[in-house]
């Protein structure tokens, strides 16, 4: 088991949960966690109790990636986050989140969420920062629209 903790910009922990590691190199970790609160509707997809999530985390990416399945194996979407690149230690990751996320349906369409906060966090943000937030948003938006990588089973 591994620990997964996602920082605001000031370092404190904002979600903390665990998941099993399933694949690791050294730049990459992906693990696979469940999703345990209750029922988290929104509006464009809902979380609900046993939902499986395999996350993938890079330490030289601005971005990771779930692929959200329904407890009974159906594919929901892929949830993405614009972070800081991932720490990895033996026993956890980490990552700095960065306010911008995407959300990508089975069918290719996508929305891009939480601008607004984006923008009003961005003169807290380094020029680094803002840099590599855009930097991850772009590789995101190739990588869907060639279907690479995890998004190679898009219907679109």
């Amino acid at each position: 088991m591994i620990t997964v903790s996602k920082l605001t910009l000031d370092g404190a922990v904002k979600v903390r949960y665990t998941g099993e590691i399933c694949q690791q190199k050294a730049t990459e970790r992906v693990i696979r966690a469940y999703w345990t609160q209750p029922t988290l509707d929104l509006g464009y997809t809902s979380f609900e109790p046993n939902d499986c999530f395999i996350e993938y985390y890079y330490t030289e990416r601005w971005f990771n990636v779930f692929t959200i399945c329904s407890a009974n194996g159906q594919l929901k979407g892929w949830y993405c986050n614009i972070t800081e690149p991932a720490i990895f230690s033996d026993t956890g990751i980490q990552q700095v989140d960065l306010f911008l996320d995407l959300w990508v349906a089975p069918d290719g369409h996508y929305l891009l969420l939480d601008e607004d906060e984006f923008a009003a966090a961005s003169p807290m943000l380094s020029q680094r920062q803002q840099l590599g937030a855009q930097q991850g948003l772009n590789e995101l938006l190739r990588l869907i629209e060639q279907h690479e990588e995890m998004f190679c089973t898009l219907d679109a």
